[in-house]
C-alpha cells in the first residue's frame, strides 16, 4: 500500500447523509487511486486496504446507528461499492461482497441472529470473507452434539486471509439442508490458499479453502430454530442482491478507466502526425469516442440505480416478498447486469484506441481495467441473464430462483 498519510477520519464526524458516505467513498477512492497500478503487479495480500475501509468506516454502512453503524441502504451501498473500484476494482469486489455477507444474516437467519451478528459487527468494525462458491458441492456438516462440524473445500472463499469472520455454507450429512454459519476466520481446522493467481482482480483474496472440522454452535446455524430451518422467499434474494454488486463494480471500474484514460489523454497522448490536429483532445474521432462511450456508461449507470431502489422496496419489507415480486426483480438485475458487462468491457478495450500505443506501458496499468472487468464477468454466462429477461418478455416466465438467479 502506498505511504500515502490518508485522512484521519477518527477526527471526524462520521458521514450521516447517502451523499456524504458516497463523498467518504470517493476519499477513500483517491487514496487507493495513488498506486493502483503498483499494487496491482504487486499483488500483495490487501491488509492495508482493508484497514483503510475500516478506518474509513464504509464497512459498518449497512449497520445500525446504534451500534455505530452508518444507518444506510442498498442504494447507497452500491454507490460506494461503484465509487471504491473506480480506483481499485479488486477492493470494489472485496467492499462489496462484504456487503452481502453482512446481510447474510438478515437474508437467512431469524430476528434474533441478524440483530445479534449486526450489532457486533458494527460495534468490532468486522471485514467479512464467504466460503459459499455454489458449484462446490463438497462441503459436509455434520452434528456432534450441540455443535456442527464443517469438513470439505471451496474452491473459491473471496476476501478469506483479510477477513475477521468467514461464511461458511455446506449440506447436512444425509440430507438436502444448506446451512449457512458465521465463524471467525482464524477457527481451528479453516485454511486459507494462496491460490489465486488470476489475470485479474488480483487483490480480492479469492483463492480456496479447506474445512477441516470447523465447529460452530447449533445456536448460529442461520435461520434455524430447533435444528428446523424457518423459510421465506426473502431468503432467496441473495443472488439478486449480490449480482447487484457485481454490476456496481463493474460499472466503477469501466468509470475508472475513462477517467484515467481521460487524464492520460489530456497528459500525454499525441495527436495522429496525418490528422491535422495539435492536440490529441481535438481530434474529432477521440472526441467521438469519449461521448460514445461516456454516454453508454452514464445510461447503464441510470438503469443500475433504478433497479437498486426497486430492490430496496423489497429490502425495506422483506416478509411482504412474494415469489412474483422476487421473479420480477430478478429479471431486472438480469437486465442490467447484461448491460454492465457489455459496457465495462467495451471501455475498458476501447480507452487505448483514443490513448495510443504509448499508454500500453505497463507503468500506466491500464490494461488492469479490461483484466478486471474480463476475469469478473466469467462468473456466470452473461448469456443466461438475457435469457432470463427473453423468457419474460415472451412467456411471462419469472426466473427460477437458483444460486445464479
Amino acid at each position: 500500500m502506498s505511504t500515502v498519510t490518508h485522512t484521519d477520519w477518527s477526527t471526524r464526524p462520521a458521514p450521516a447523509t447517502a451523499r456524504e458516505w458516497i463523498a467518504r467513498a470517493a476519499e477513500v477512492a483517491a487514496v487507493l487511486a495513488t498506486d493502483a497500478a503498483a499494487r496491482d503487479r504487486a499483488g500483495a495480500t490487501p491488509y492495508a486496504e482493508v484497514r483503510l475501509l475500516k478506518d474509513a468506516g464504509l464497512v459498518t454502512l449497512l449497520g445500525p446507528t446504534e451500534h455505530g453503524g452508518g444507518g444506510q441502504d442498498w442504494t447507497t451501498a452500491y454507490r460506494v461499492i461503484r465509487e471504491v473500484a473506480k480506483a481499485d476494482g479488486s477492493i470494489g469486489q472485496l467492499l462489496g461482497y462484504h456487503y452481502l455477507w453482512f446481510w447474510a444474516a438478515r437474508l437467512v437467519g431469524t430476528r434474533e441472529q441478524w440483530e445479534q451478528v449486526e450489532a457486533e459487527a458494527s460495534r468490532n468494525r468486522w471485514f467479512f470473507g464467504g466460503a459459499v462458491n455454489p458449484r462446490d458441492q463438497d462441503v459436509i456438516v455434520t452434528e456432534d452434539g450441540d455443535d456442527l462440524v464443517y469438513t470439505g473445500r471451496k474452491t473459491f472463499s473471496t476476501g478469506s486471509k483479510v477477513s475477521d469472520v468467514t461464511v461458511l455454507e455446506g449440506v447436512l450429512e444425509g440430507t438436502d439442508q444448506h446451512i449457512f454459519a458465521i465463524v471467525p476466520s482464524d477457527s481451528e481446522g479453516l485454511t486459507f490458499h494462496d491460490d489465486w493467481h488470476n489475470i485479474g482482480q488480483r487483490l480480492t483474496e479469492s483463492g480456496g479453502v479447506t474445512l477441516d472440522g470447523v465447529r460452530t454452535p447449533w445456536a448460529g446455524a442461520a435461520g434455524y430454530v430447533d435444528k428446523v430451518f424457518q423459510p421465506r422467499v426473502y431468503n432467496t434474494l441473495n443472488v439478486p442482491t449480490i449480482q447487484l454488486v457485481f454490476v456496481n463494480f463493474y460499472l466503477g471500474i469501466a468509470g475508472g478507466a475513462l477517467e484515467t484514460a481521460a487524464t492520460y489523454t489530456r497528459e500525454k497522448s499525441r495527436s495522429w502526425l496525418h490528422g491535422g490536429y495539435e492536440r490529441a483532445v481535438d481530434e474529432p474521432y477521440v472526441i467521438d469516442t469519449y461521448g460514445d462511450l461516456t454516454a453508454k456508461l452514464w445510461a447503464a449507470e441510470a438503469l443500475a440505480d433504478a433497479v437498486a431502489a426497486e430492490g430496496q422496496q423489497l429490502h425495506d419489507d422483506p416478509d411482504a416478498v412474494t415469489e412474483k415480486t422476487r421473479g420480477d426483480f430478478e429479471v431486472r438485475v438480469a437486465a442490467v447486469k447484461a448491460r454492465a458487462t457489455d459496457v465495462a468491457l467495451e471501455v475498458s478495450g476501447r480507452i487505448f484506441e483514443v490513448t495510443g500505443a504509448r499508454s500500453t506501458a505497463a507503468s500506466e496499468g491500464l490494461d488492469r481495467f479490461w483484466r478486471n472487468v474480463r476475469t469478473h464477468t466469467l462468473h456466470d454466462p452473461v448469456a443466461y441473464k438475457r435469457r432470463e429477461v427473453g423468457r419474460w418478455v415472451l412467456e411471462g416466465e419469472l426466473p427460477e430462483p437458483t444460486w445464479y438467479s
